[in-house]
């Protein structure tokens, strides 16, 4: 699963793109109907594609961002200052436990513009 999240003048939103064993490819374009800061929108994105991810019965997943905070906290490489971003934190460490296999990793951004250009659509 790739996702990204992002915000803009018009609004906030998240792209999701999940790719199966078999090379499947399945795009989600979420647009936020609140109120977000950049960060939150990338997690909103990480939480919002390990819930579907649990709705379509994954069991294993590999997830790639280019949010090095979200990726860096969620590993507990760097710590949660912010009251929100510690909710969140916690939240995906709830949703970790509804996996058999999960493993979360950065990635530079030119590697993640399909799901940067799904999150701009959402955000629009």
């Amino acid at each position: 699963m790739y996702f990204d999240g992002s915000l803009m003048k018009t609004g906030a939103g998240a792209g999701l793109l999940f790719i199966s064993p078999l090379g499947v490819h399945m795009r989600y374009m979420i647009w936020f109907h609140f109120a977000t800061s950049n960060n939150v929108a990338e997690y909103e994105a990480l939480v919002n594609g390990l819930q579907i991810a649990i709705e379509l019965g994954v069991r294993c997943l590999n997830i790639r961002g280019d949010s090095q905070l979200v990726i860096d906290q969620v590993m507990k490489e760097s710590s949660c200052h912010d009251p929100k971003m510690e909710a969140y934190c916690k939240m995906v460490r709830r949703l970790e436990d509804r996996f058999d296999g999960l493993e979360l990793n950065h990635i530079v951004w030119r590697f993640n513009k399909d799901v940067d250009k799904l999150a701009k659509m959402a955000s629009a």
